[in-house]
């Protein structure tokens, strides 16, 4: 199946998944939708997100849409056996990459500690080491009891921050509805 064929499938499982929603009405932040593999989370504002894993659990979709329904953004991340995002592919609501994203996890206890961003619509190479260079890294410690800190964001190029542009500080999964009960 080639790109245009795949983000053909993807709006409209989008689109059924927002229809579905809309049809359901008011519920908790998080709802099922077309069985196990479909979650939708409403917005104060009318948007709508709705995240569709694979059944294999290896592919994880999170489709921001407006008010009026209009896609605004997709993320596809690759996730590990744990279900934890390995990499993903930032698009904005016209199918164009914007961003590709790693994640390191601490080897001892499997907690997210780094993000790094890479510009996928220009390649950007570290005059030093000759190797691309991530735009943005963003960094977790951890307290005593393992609570994770805020992000601590490093921007490598001047110009607006991945926050400015999306309202949020990082790409990574804040909750995965899927995970410990989510089936």
């Amino acid at each position: 199946m080639n790109a245009k064929a795949i983000w053909k499938t993807l709006v409209l499982t989008a689109m059924l998944g927002a229809a579905t929603c809309a049809a359901q009405g008011a519920g908790s932040n998080f709802d099922a939708v077309d069985g196990p593999n479909v979650r939708v989370m409403r917005h104060d504002d009318g948007s709508r997100t709705i995240l569709t894993r694979t059944p294999d659990n290896k592919t994880l979709y999170k489709k921001k849409f407006n008010g009026n329904g209009t896609l605004t953004m997709l993320t596809v991340y690759r996730m590990d056996v744990n279900q934890n995002p390995l990499s993903c592919k930032i698009f904005d609501g016209k199918n164009h990459c914007m961003f590709k994203v790693s994640y390191g996890y601490r080897k001892s206890d499997g907690q997210l500690v780094e993000e790094r961003m890479f510009d996928a619509r220009a390649k950007r190479t570290n005059p030093d080491t000759g190797k691309e260079m991530p735009i943005q890294v963003v960094k977790y410690v951890y307290d005593v009891d393992g609570n994770r800190s805020a992000p601590i964001v490093y921007n490598l190029l001047p110009g607006k921050t991945f926050e400015e542009v999306f309202g949020v500080k990082s790409s990574a999964l804040e909750t995965n509805p899927f995970k410990d009960g989510g089936q």
